[in-house]
This record gives C-alpha cells, structure tokens and sequence, in this order.
C-alpha cells in the first residue's frame, strides 16, 4: 500500500506540473429581468442594465442543485456498485463493489485539491490552471450562475468521480485493488479533467473555444466527457489486461439479476440528477431535459427486449436493463437540445446498437470488456453525441442551431470532438495502463483470479452459505 501511495504521489505531482493556466457553465446565467426606462434620460437598452446587475443567487435552483448533486452520488453508491456487483460472479461481488466505492471517495478528494479548478479555471486549449487548487478563493458567497459555486463544483466532482468508476467494468474480476486505484487516480487527472476543460471548461471543442468559430461541439451532460471517454478506457484496459481465466470457456453468467435490477433501477432514477441537473437552473430546459431523459429509456428498453425477443424468442432481465442504460447513455449529450419525439428515436436505435455490440461485435473481434462498458457506454455515447448534431435541427422538433450553422456543420463538429476524445482517451489510457503495470502490476495471478478476489483481496465473502 505504500508502495501504491509513493507511485501515486510521484506521477501526479509529475503529470500536474506539465499542465499550463474560462468558467464554464452548462446553462446560460439568468440576468436581472428587463428594465423599462420610465424617464427621459435612462437611455442604456434593458439588455445593458441586465449584463450590468450582478448575479444573484437563485434559491429554487439552489436547492434543486443540491438534490441533484446527491441523485448522481446514488448513481455511483448504491447504484453503479450494485448493478455492476450483481454482474459479475458471486466470488467477485464485494471486490467489483469495493472498486466502485472506494475509487468515488477517491477522486472526490482528488477534485477539491486540484481536479476542480484544472477544469473549471481560466488557462490554454487543453486545460485549466491552479487558481483554485485546494478550493482557493471558493467562499459561501461566491456564485456559478445563480447558484453557489461549492454547489456547482460538488456537483462536477459527482460527475468526475462516478465516470472513472464506470470503467471498472471492463476489466472486473481480474485486477489488483491498488492498480484500480492508483489507474483511475492518473486517469482522471491526464483524461477526464482535460476532456473536461476542453468540452465544459472553455476549451477548444466548448463555444468558447477557437476550432469551430465560436460554436463548439454539444455536450448538454457528459457524451464526451463522461461515457465516451469511460467505454474507450474500459476497452483499452480490456484489451492490455488480457480476458479473464475461462473467458469463453466457463460459465461466467451475472450472480444475481436481481441485484442488477435494483442497481439499473438506481441509475435510472438518478440519472435525473445527471442531466437535469446539467442546466443548473430551474426553468424550461429543464423540463424539456426531464422528458427527453424519460422517454429515451423507455424507448431503449422497449428496442432492446423487442429485439431479443424476436432473435432469442424470450425478453431478458438482463435485456431490459441494458436498454435502459443504452437510453440513458444516448440522450445525456442530446437531453437539452432536442424534442421528446427525437429522443424516443435516439433511445430506440440506441438499443439496437448497443445489443449488436455487446453480442455480435464483442464476440467477432474476441475481446473481454467484462460489463460491456464499451459497448453500451462506448458506443451509445458516440451515437448520442453525433445524432445530437441531426436531432438538434428545428425540423425535427429540436432547439435548432446558432445562426449560421447547418446539420451538416453542427455533424461535422460533433463527429471531430468524438473523434479527437476517442484519440486522446486512447493513447493516453493506454500509457496510464502501462506505467500501473511496471509499477505494481495490473493483474492478480491465476491462483487468484480462480478462488475470487473477494476473499483473496479483501478477505471477505458476499455470502456465506
């Protein structure tokens, strides 16, 4: 452990010092209402007294925040922990459980010391500088919008500790505690919190960003930043880990269904806090938002048993969840710009893509992603993101686009910042795979990975029987 520790504390300390120095938030600040001019000489239009009244906090919204901040902590514990935990075979209950847990308290600390303001501060292209670090300059009094901003970047830090956890489940049963760890720690500091800075943070794929003329790539809850970048990671560390003892060979079937659905249940109910939560308002948006985040799970799960019933002649449980994951997946980037009707399409083909992946193409191409974290979170976040780009056009009952852009272009971009975190995710991932591995090793033994490693790393059992 202090082996893991000292490692940890040395490459970040490395990683961070090669990081250079525009607050972002996802939804647009709420300006003072309009001004009428009531004598003579007020000559400023309503607009400019507006842009000139400081920003007040909003208690509706506050206080939705906060619930919303709490919903995406449910996700990860219990949510994530138990359907993942129900997934994997009864030797590995608590270790893929533990994995979960403890990386979530991990990288929420991680966050408030430098994650946050690497993010969420003014600095280059790639990522933010260190004028928070450590929480600097953050005060009770100081606003996101028209919400606190210990509000706000607890609400992030939600977001960068659950995305790092989802990855566990392309290499579950098989790795070592501390690489876990010690992995998901570099990870989130040289993957997530740059994609981060890039897509939310003022980087070059956001608005504020210089690559596509002032309109960036749109990513209303984490296409990007959250799934993409989880199911390439999940892939790359399948891929490296090698597949698990008896892959294809043993009967590896989830311990207990009924656990997953509790836990895909959990999700569902707190991926509300997720998207919802996105537009850091109580407004339109946000209800527009809420509907489009229902219907598109109701669609996918509705697709995807569909399916199985037609090729297998039986609806799984395990059918039904997945779905419902795909959906939620899918409408996370899309949720806030397009109509419900595009997000019961988005939902729909999003389920028949994941199914496809995680039966036919995990099977062709022979690789062990554990959870299907690819196939569902990989590449369900892919369509979503790149369908947004289609959904988005007025004429199809979404927002539209910003003047002067085209389906075409608003494609064009989503396509390039899918493309560009595909890459970065990639390599980098790769690399943070490789360094773990010199350093304390990624995989148990076989002994090991045969008796469980509920009871080999952690001296417990899920069960005694």
């Amino acid at each position: 452990m202090k082996k893991l520790f000292s490692t940890l504390a040395l490459l970040s300390a490395l990683g961070l010092g090669v990081f250079g120095l525009n607050n972002i938030s996802f939804a647009d600040e709420v300006a003072a209402p309009e001004v009428a001019a009531q004598v003579a000489d007020v000559a400023a239009p309503a607009a400019e007294v507006a842009a000139a009244a400081p920003a007040t906090l909003d208690v509706g919204s506050t206080a939705w925040m906060i619930v919303a901040t709490v919903l995406v902590i449910m996700m990860a514990v219990p949510g994530l922990a138990l359907f993942y935990g129900g997934l994997v075979r009864s030797k590995n209950m608590l270790s893929v459980s533990m994995q979960v847990f403890v990386s979530f308290a991990l990288i929420s600390v991680l966050w408030a010391v430098y994650g946050y303001s690497l993010a969420f501060t003014e600095g280059n292209a790639f990522i933010g500088g260190f004028s928070k670090a450590f929480l600097s300059g953050v005060t009770p009094s100081s606003l996101t919008g028209v919400i606190p901003e210990y509000v706000f970047l607890t609400f992030q830090m939600t977001f960068a500790a659950i995305t790092p956890a989802l990855i566990i489940g392309g290499f579950s049963e098989r790795t070592k505690f501390s690489a876990v760890l010690l992995f998901l720690a570099l990870w989130v500091t040289f993957v997530y919190i740059p994609v981060a800075h890039m897509v939310w943070g003022g980087g070059f794929l956001s608005d504020a960003g210089a690559l596509f003329g002032g309109h960036g790539a749109k990513d209303f809850a984490g296409g990007t930043v959250v799934h993409i970048n989880a199911g390439i990671a999940a892939l790359v560390g399948a891929l490296v880990i090698g597949k698990r003892v008896g892959f294809g060979k043993d009967a590896m079937a989830p311990h207990s269904m009924v656990m997953t659905l509790i836990g895909a249940s959990l999700l569902w109910v707190g991926w509300f806090g997720f998207n919802v939560g996105s537009e850091l308002a109580v407004d339109g948006v946000a209800g527009l938002v809420l509907v489009n985040t229902q219907l598109a799970t109701g669609a996918a799960v509705f697709g995807w048993i569909a399916a199985e019933w037609m090729l297998k002649g039986k609806p799984s449980m395990l059918g039904a969840a997945s779905g419902a994951i795909a959906g939620l997946v899918a409408i996370t980037p899309a949720c806030g710009f397009i109509g419900p009707m595009g997000a019961i399409v988005l939902g729909f083909f999003a389920s028949f893509l994941s199914l496809w992946a995680v039966t036919k193409l995990k099977n062709s191409l022979g690789y062990d992603d554990s959870l299907d974290v690819f196939g569902i979170h990989g590449l369900a976040g892919i369509f979503g993101a790149i369908a947004t780009g289609v959904l988005m056009s007025a004429d199809f009952g979404g927002v539209g686009y910003p003047e002067g852009v085209t389906l075409s272009q608003q494609v064009s971009t989503q396509a390039i910042a899918v493309g560009i975190t595909v890459v970065w995710t990639g390599v980098i991932s790769y690399i943070l795979f490789k360094i773990v591995d010199a350093t304390i090793g990624l995989r148990v033994s076989e002994e090991v990975e045969r008796e469980g490693l509920d009871t080999a790393e952690h001296g417990e059992r899920a069960y005694h029987m």
